[in-house]
């Protein structure tokens, strides 16, 4: 073995023994927060399109609510802003910002998490209206999967707290 070859595993052992000591555990793993959701989680049911992609995403992160436990309520906004406007004022570019506010209850209806998350993306609007509006349904779903990532993300963070 070379020593650069010797180097790396003495680092990435390093490594593994501070990240065992700092008291962080993988989500995923035993005793994770991961396995206190997943397939325990059961979303409101979908009215709009964005809906529809953020339950997917919910599903896609946590499984399919085969044994859900846990109801989640969200609220969806999205505004369109004009980005980029031409010196004969068109707008060639929007900014569609989005936020989500959610709220996870357990089987006794008590909040056990609440926040806001919120994400942007943005789309072309040079092409034809049909392309137009294309790129405007596939911002709408973009936003969708990031502010359900996000939610995602802070669902797991305080599922550490929650009865297995």
């Amino acid at each position: 073995m070379s020593s650069h070859s010797r180097r790396r595993v003495l680092l990435g052992g390093l490594a593994l023994v501070l990240l065992a000591g700092c008291g962080l555990s993988p989500v995923y793993g035993p005793g994770g927060g991961g396995s206190r959701l997943f397939g325990r989680v059961r979303p409101r049911d979908p009215d709009t399109p964005i809906d529809f992609a953020f339950n997917r995403r919910l599903a896609e992160r946590l499984g399919p609510e085969d044994a859900a436990v846990y109801d989640l309520d969200y609220r969806i906004s999205a505004g369109v802003v004009a980005q980029a406007i031409t010196p004969d004022e068109v707008t060639t570019r929007y900014s569609l910002n989005g936020t989500a506010d959610f709220a996870l209850t357990g089987p006794d209806g008590a909040v056990v998490v609440q926040g806001r998350v919120s994400s942007f993306t943005s789309y072309s609007t040079t092409g034809t209206t049909i392309s137009t509006l294309a790129a405007e349904g596939d911002a709408r779903e973009r936003l969708a999967l990031m502010l359900a990532d996000q939610v995602v993300t802070r669902l797991l963070a305080a599922a550490s707290g929650l009865p297995d």
